[in-house]
């Protein structure tokens, strides 16, 4: 017997690359689960399957950063955090302290949709009733409908999971003058900030006051204190972009309409800003 639930969750986090560095993404999860029926005449029921298995993966991997066995750097652990140092790309650099539970280990050489749906799997299988013989996840971005980009960053404000330095989302943007959308805009603006790391300026500190990682000539430092513990990273300067605000998806917005009126002061603004998948924030200017 097959169970089927569509959408059933959105895995926002970001993952390592030895190319591209830390990369916000967002993917769609449909779920496939194959079984006997139960003594309900059941597969399994829908409201488990959405606590449950929901519940697996938002712990193991959402809002986490996900890295890959062959990340060019290292990764060393304590008793109460974890660090990595890695270079990545043309020489760029990013390195981090965060507690345990701000990391997703994947036993793969690379961060994709086939290894974590296999780390997914292996993690949710011996979870679920004997009944449950197998399980199926597709994992999938959401489909476009404008230009997107990929972007990290933590929300130290945050009482929940976003408050964890680097984990991200892949988010779609909409920019319009004076009621027409532009697309020559957002294409400009999901190229600025593709793959790119949003902090905030109160966030930032000095080389010198990093207490876990060390940074490296053209480096840019952050660190925080939030309810799960201390995080503090550098990242190379030109993979970071700065904002005077917190980088909530609200302040994203009311940041991006200020630079584009800033550029077209005559016309009336509208930025649609994403975060991940079908949720955001609309600001005017």
């Amino acid at each position: 017997m097959i169970l089927f639930v569509n959408s059933l969750t959105v895995i926002d986090f970001s993952y390592l690359c030895n190319k591209r560095g830390a990369v916000g993404e967002s993917w769609i999860v449909d779920l496939t689960l194959h079984g006997k029926l139960n003594n309900e005449s059941m597969v399994l029921d829908f409201g488990l399957v959405k606590k449950q298995i929901k519940g697996i993966i938002d712990e193991c991997i959402d809002h986490r950063l996900a890295v890959p066995n062959n990340l060019n750097g290292v990764v060393s652990e304590f008793s109460d955090h974890k660090t990595l140092d890695c270079t990545f790309g043309d020489n760029h650099h990013l390195a981090m302290s965060a507690p345990h539970q701000a990391y997703c280990m994947i036993n793969a050489d690379e961060v994709t949709i086939a290894s974590v749906t296999d780390f997914l799997i292996a993690t949710i299988l011996p979870q679920l009733p004997d009944n449950i013989e197998k399980i199926e996840l597709s994992l999938k971005p959401e489909h476009n409908q404008s230009y997107y980009y990929h972007y990290s960053h933590g929300l130290k404000k945050h009482d929940g999971n976003c408050q964890r330095i680097i984990h991200g989302h892949r988010s779609q943007i909409g920019i319009s003058l004076d009621g027409i959308s532009m697309p020559r805009l957002q294409k400009e603006w999901s190229q600025k900030w593709q793959d790119i790391y949003l902090a905030t300026a109160d966030d930032q500190i000095k080389a010198d006051e990093l207490q876990h990682v060390s940074a490296k000539a053209g480096d840019v430092c952050f660190a925080y204190t939030s309810a799960q513990g201390y995080f503090e990273m550098a990242i190379s300067e030109s993979r970071c972009d700065i904002l005077p605000s917190d980088t909530t998806v609200e302040c994203i917005a009311e940041y991006l309409a200020g630079q584009v009126k800033a550029q077209y002061p005559e016309k009336a603004v509208k930025i649609t800003a994403y975060e991940g998948v079908g949720k955001g924030s609309i600001s005017h200017a």
